[in-house]
């Protein structure tokens, strides 16, 4: 019998694009906490003493990557799924594929760069609070190449991080949805609107679902050339609408404790993140997004797809990674229940 959340036959509903690897976390509560409020888009930093040694009582493995975690959530929530993603050929390939597969997720669309080690993060988690820092290096995946016709059989594309040349791929997965009337949801990362915020902008409008966070909002509609005032910046509410102009059907953003807000110019829905005594909140944005993203392929209304992502959120901050909590579908239906959205 396949896996939850995976037929026999393939013929994948959604096809995550990007990246997987392996992250591994160094919890400490040494790091010492600044607020920088008038920094919009790093209003919170951590410093540690240059040249000193701390001692880590314990760390943790995990699956990582956008597309991965993704991929994994769906695949959880009873969405047919697979991870178009290029990893090394070592050990960790095998370890990344093994944890794919126990999700439910196709893996056949991975590809493995000869010679090359896999994807790997490192993360400093501040027991206090539950948040990180991310020392990244992807390699591998900045090799990846776009191959149309092994992305034709799927009715979403869901695009997360991108590396390389990762214009040219935006194009060909661009490309590819408009010839063979894919769909296409898309969660761009700091990056890529960092390289190329006009080419990021072209994707969204031609998206039909977009999660951003609101730094990432922020920075999106700076690169538009218009002016806006920091209180506007500083509103979920503009933001949400804002990028909601630009082309996408629905748009789901996210700002950490504050919770998150779906639009989709008719209907605006907050609701609060789950405050249960966070451990680590690595891949939240992404279990947020798989958690949305499978009720709203489902046919949910909008208010039930915050809810389910917010449910899902809220149980992986309860673990090291963005795979170890993340629910299963009776699970999420079980949580649902005791959730509340606002109507703005």
């Amino acid at each position: 019998m396949p896996p939850l959340g995976r037929s026999a036959a393939g013929g994948e509903k959604v096809i995550c694009i990007g990246s997987a690897c392996k992250d591994i976390f160094f919890p400490t509560s040494e790091g010492i906490i600044t607020e920088t409020p008038n920094d919009l888009l790093s209003q919170k930093k951590i410093t540690f003493e240059l040249g000193a040694k701390y001692k880590i009582e314990n760390r943790f493995e995990s699956l990582g990557g956008v597309a991965a975690n993704v991929a994994s959530g769906l695949a959880r929530l009873g969405v047919n799924c697979a991870c178009y993603s290029h990893i090394g050929d070592d050990d960790m390939a095998e370890w990344i594929k093994q944890k794919l597969k126990k999700s439910g997720v196709g893996t056949e669309l991975i590809s493995h760069e000869k010679d090359s080690p896999s994807d790997l993060s490192a993360i400093v988690v501040d027991t206090k609070s539950g948040d990180r820092v991310i020392f990244s290096n992807q390699k591998a995946n900045s090799y990846m190449e776009i191959i149309p016709e092994k992305l034709k059989d799927t009715e979403w594309f869901y695009i997360g991080d991108l590396h390389g040349n990762w214009e040219e791929d935006v194009d060909m997965i661009i490309r590819t949805a408009g010839e063979n009337n894919i769909k296409i949801a898309n969660n761009p990362r700091q990056s890529n609107i960092h390289d190329n915020v006009k080419k990021i902008i072209e994707i969204i409008k031609l998206s039909h679902l977009v999660f951003l966070n609101k730094d990432e909002s922020i920075e999106i509609l700076n690169g538009l050339g218009e002016q806006f005032s920091e209180p506007e910046l500083n509103d979920e509410t503009f933001l949400i609408k804002k990028i909601k102009e630009l082309g996408p059907k629905a748009v789901a953003l996210t700002d950490g404790i504050r919770g998150a807000w779906g639009y989709d110019g008719k209907n605006l829905f907050h609701i609060l993140a789950i405050e249960d005594n966070p451990v680590d909140t690595t891949g939240a944005g992404d279990a947020f997004a798989s958690g949305f993203f499978a009720a709203f392929v489902k046919a949910k209304t909008l208010d039930e797809c915050l809810k389910w992502g917010a449910a899902n959120a809220g149980n992986s901050v309860k673990f090291f990674g963005g795979t170890e909590g993340l629910l299963w579908e009776k699970q999420i239906e079980e949580k649902i229940g005791s959730l509340q959205t606002q109507t703005l």
